[in-house]
């Protein structure tokens, strides 16, 4: 039956463009549809946010012996979870360090200023590579302390990092595997080796802050600091770069949106809302239940892969008053954007902030601006989705 192998047709590459038809054949299937390699696909808003929320659904990927090495937090149950996430949140946010986030500001709009300067009327230019890479980037290493010239280092790490990450049912991962963990190993031991660096001799970033943390109870391991740094890297820029670009995407699509916000800016809050509901980079979230799971009448048992399709949920007109519709002035947008419960994204607030600036000082940019390429083409991951390059004529 095509539907035991929804997973399949959406994480394939040729559905990368638009793969929202596929999300409503899934809802449209019911709640819960088993596939052809024994996976459960959950595309229905309630039951993906009841599933967030449920302690039996495990994110730890050692619980199907999947890795030999320790996860980083959003890949582990609590109380681990919780231990790890509340030390890596004392340098980044509440209550320890609630300034941090706000005095980017200042340095988030000179980036963008820098970026912005070779903006040229009649020039096209690559919306990824010219600006929503860029910005979240030079903002991670500025807040964890990568000195600029090594940022280029980051790129191949990042990208086999997100392949490895990825869901891809049916498919040999070995390779993508391997070239994952070299890259967290390489990456992690770069981190730490700079963060040694600062022992003793603090700067002002979070790579600083975790190697001096005076209280040996608050401090992290080395084996934590290297997956906890990743992770923040990752994390820090990856979901960004797709939330900039498929707001520009959405907008240049929609051009009476773009209109709309650049006589009211004050709607572009709301409009970030949108746009992680719209199109969310983040699609789809795995879970393995450690016990026999009742969803919608169907048990699903203990040790399954569950794929909780996010974007789907998103989608659902059970919960959203015409979903495929961008309406930036959308009321009570509950997206699951950054998903939800004790993993909901840790970054969501910069993310917010660095999207909310980039799309505020684009849109000027915007008004007779021309997408040289729809669709464009897109990066690989299906669960980070967004496009690879997005040529537009200014």
């Amino acid at each position: 039956m095509d539907s035991e192998t929804l997973l399949a047709r959406i994480t394939d590459y040729a559905s990368r463009p638009d793969p929202y038809p596929l999300y409503a054949e899934l809802r449209a299937t019911g709640p819960v549809v088993r596939q052809a390699d024994d996976s459960y696909l959950i595309g229905a808003y309630h039951e993906i946010a009841a599933l967030l929320h449920d302690p039996r659904m495990s994110v730890d990927p050692r619980t199907r012996g999947d890795v030999d090495h320790k996860p980083p937090f959003l890949r582990l149950d609590d109380p681990e979870h919780d231990r790890l996430r509340t030390l890596a949140m004392r340098p980044f946010g509440p209550p320890h360090t609630p300034g941090r986030v706000d005095a980017m500001r200042g340095e988030i709009e000179q980036i963008i200023k820098e970026l912005l300067a070779s903006f040229e009327a009649g020039r096209q230019i690559d919306i990824v590579d010219d600006f929503a890479y860029p910005l979240p980037v030079t903002v991670i290493c500025r807040l964890l302390g990568v000195p600029r010239e090594d940022e280029p280092l980051f790129a191949a790490w990042s990208d086999a990092l997100v392949i490895a990450a990825d869901v891809r049912p049916g498919q040999d991962t070995t390779d993508a595997d391997k070239a994952g963990d070299q890259a967290r190993i390489e990456m992690g031991g770069y981190l730490v080796k700079l963060a040694e660096q600062r022992r003793g001799h603090p700067t002002d970033d979070m790579l600083s802050a975790f190697v001096n943390e005076p209280d040996p109870a608050l401090r992290l391991t080395q084996e934590e600091l290297a997956v906890t740094a990743v992770l923040l890297f990752i994390a820090g820029h990856e979901t960004t770069v797709n939330l900039i670009t498929n707001g520009v995407l959405t907008l240049l699509r929609q051009p009476e949106h773009l209109d709309h916000l650049r006589n009211d800016p004050d709607l572009l809050p709301r409009a970030v809302e949108e746009l992680l509901r719209y199109e969310p980079p983040l699609q789809m979230r795995e879970r393995i239940p450690n016990a026999d799971i009742d969803v919608a009448g169907i048990t699903i048992p203990e040790g399954a892969s569950v794929v909780l399709a996010l974007a789907s949920g998103n989608r659902d007109p059970m919960r959203f008053h015409e979903p495929d519709r961008f309406d930036p002035t959308r009321p009570d947008n509950q997206h699951l954007g950054f998903g939800s419960g004790i993993h909901l994204c840790y970054g969501g607030p910069l993310a917010r902030r660095e999207a909310q600036a980039a799309l505020g000082a684009l849109i000027p940019h915007l008004g007779t601006a021309r997408l040289v390429e729809d669709p464009p083409p897109y990066r690989q991951s299906a669960m980070l989705r967004g496009p690879r390059h997005l040529p537009v004529q200014l």
